[in-house]
């Protein structure tokens, strides 16, 4: 019946040609159909006073299982003249099919068979597969147009009767077969073409999102690349102070030499003069001994000064920590730099390997041209030997022509036959002149094209031997780069050998603190991310000590100073030790 339902509706309403209102018999009985097939097999549900047993349940799934009807329900539920929850699942229907998405909906429901267990029986008509063959029909309705008025029906109170009456087949039924076929065939078209329509606005939305999510990315590459270029303009300033502080303390260190020197010159010079006699000996005591004693007050001001200077060391040390940071990564930069500039010169070396390729092609095709020039001048020669021969024959011809003319003037009838030959003869011998004159132009042309080309290959082989030169002065400048790669790999690993015995101090220095303190000093290679916020650390987002708890931060939770028991001066602090030690002076405060 909900087959023949279906296909009455659909063939009626594409008959018909107008939106489709309540009042079609038609589609009173699609609904009275579909409200029988619902409640096939529908679980009673029982309760103190009564028992229930109405499809509203099952329908409310469809919200939780398929998003897109939540509008539905929330309309159904607002209607006013509905009171039970038959009318509202009769609602609930007529909404849908006039949303075009009643398949939809009910297909969510046929997949969820374990939701479905609670409202039907094992054999009801939608826990079975012909529940889906239905649902599958119902696709065909989503052509059809309804203009259904929901709000004035009196929906609680209809009673669903099947009306057999109009699926009866009639004379008429039978002759329009083919005309049904063909609306059978354009409603697939239509459906394939809107199915086609869903997939492609899912891929486009799709697609949407990719390109969002690209953008972002692009953004943030971007963002790391600018700050990336930043730190390798900061780490080349910073190389460059390092080298002119360098000169300055090798400068410093030869002016001290050259001092001390001139110093054991003059004592050597005093000690000479000073064995001269014995008072000058003892007074020279006596003055040691004042000088001693100055010396020991002097040593023992040194001292006082020690003990206030050792303060100023730890703050020291602390500062040192974040230069061996920041020329770890100076270090790591200049062996980026270092790699980059062996890939130009492995790619320089595959392009000289190419330029020697095309200069030995470039000499064979030298060495082709020179073989046929020389072919070229052999055959120039022949036709030359064949001219003089040629012209020699004409000179013997004349002079036997002349002998003949004096001897045989009486038989001047007979010798003109002989003439006329001769002459045909000498006709020949003039075209075969002009054939070779003009083949020899034709090869006096080749050989000026062919010296054009060679002189256009000279040029080339000029220009590859400059390029051979430059690929020599890049060679120099290659070994000079790595000359300074050496000296700046041996400066780098003196800067590693001071900044290890720094570090050696800084360790020393917390062990001592610690031993103090109590405190457990983080070491850097165990934290990977920030304590407070708890995001990755990275060249952008570096770590930093808190001097109080002694736990890894980053700059945004660590922007905090205050004087800490241990340095009276100004230290690094997180914001919860900030906290906390606002806190403790304000309650110490009166």
């Amino acid at each position: 019946m909900a087959k023949l339902s279906i296909k009455g509706l659909i063939e009626s309403a594409l008959s018909f040609g107008r939106t489709l209102d309540s009042d079609y018999p038609p589609l009173q009985q699609f609904f009275v159909v579909m409200e029988h097939c619902l409640k096939h097999g529908l679980k009673v549900r029982k309760s103190f006073l009564s028992y229930n047993k109405t499809i509203w349940g099952p329908l409310e799934l469809v919200e939780k299982l398929y998003p897109e009807a939540e509008e539905i329900g929330a309309s159904v539920r607002d209607l006013p003249g509905l009171k039970t929850p038959l009318g509202r699942a009769r609602a609930w229907l007529r909404l849908a099919l006039m949303q075009k998405k009643m398949a939809d909906y009910l297909r969510c429901l046929i997949i969820q068979r374990d939701l479905l267990s609670e409202f039907y029986e094992y054999h009801a008509l939608m826990m079975e597969e012909e529940g889906a063959v239905i649902v599958g029909l119902l696709v065909g309705l989503n052509v059809i147009d309804a203009n259904l008025c929901v709000k004035g029906e009196d929906l609680d109170s209809q009673v669903g009767v099947i009306d057999f009456s109009m699926y009866l087949k009639n004379e008429e039924d039978i002759g329009n077969k083919e005309r049904n076929v063909q609306i059978a065939a354009i409603l697939d078209q239509k459906n394939y073409v809107e199915e086609l329509n869903r997939q492609l606005n899912s891929t486009v939305s799709s697609l949407h999102s990719r390109v969002d999510s690209l953008e972002k990315s692009n953004t943030k590459l971007i963002e790391e690349l600018a700050i990336a270029k930043n730190n390798i303009i900061k780490l080349q300033e910073e190389n460059h102070q390092l080298r002119s502080e360098n000169k300055l303390i090798l400068m410093k260190t030869q002016q001290h030499l050259e001092v001390t020197k001139v110093d054991v010159e003059t004592e050597l010079q005093t000690y000479k003069h000073s064995r001269q006699g014995l008072d000058e000996m003892y007074n020279e005591v006596r003055r040691q001994l004042r000088d001693e004693s100055q010396l020991r007050q002097d040593v023992e001001n040194e001292l006082a000064v020690q003990v206030s200077m050792k303060h100023e060391i730890e703050l020291a040390m602390k500062l040192l920590e974040k230069d061996i940071h920041e020329k770890q990564d100076t270090l790591i930069g200049l062996r980026q730099q270092l790699e980059e500039v062996k890939a130009i010169n492995i790619e320089m070396y595959q392009k000289l390997q190419g330029s020697e390729d095309g200069l030995k092609e470039k000499n064979e095709i030298i060495a082709r041209l020179e073989e046929k020039t020389n072919k070229i001048t052999a055959a120039m020669r022949q036709l030359e030997q064949r001219l003089q021969q040629a012209e020699k024959a004409q000179m013997d011809t004349e002079d036997e022509d002349k002998k003949y003319l004096q001897e045989c003037q009486s038989k001047f009838e007979s010798l003109q036959k002989q003439i006329s030959q001769k002459e045909k003869q000498l006709v020949q011998l003039e075209t075969d002149l002009k054939i070779e004159k003009e083949w020899r132009q034709t090869l006096q042309e080749d050989l000026q094209k062919e010296k054009e080309a060679l002189s256009h290959l000279r040029n080339e082989s000029q220009q590859i031997i400059s390029l051979k030169k430059e690929f020599l002065n890049l060679q120099d400048e290659n070994q000079q780069l790595k000359k300074i790669y050496h000296e700046q790999e041996q400066a780098l690993q003196e800067l590693g050998n001071k900044l290890s015995e720094s570090k050696l101090k800084i360790e020393d220095i917390k062990e001592a603190n610690k031993a103090l303190q109590g405190l457990v000093w983080l070491k850097d290679k165990e934290a990977t991310h920030c304590k407070l916020c708890e995001k990755e650390f990275s060249l952008s987002k570096r770590k930093h000590h808190c001097r109080n708890c002694g736990e890894i931060f980053c700059n945004a939770c660590s922007d905090n100073e205050l004087p800490l028991p241990s340095s009276p001066k100004p230290v690094r602090v997180c914001d919860s030790c900030h906290a906390l030690l606002i806190q403790r002076c304000s309650s110490n405060l009166p």
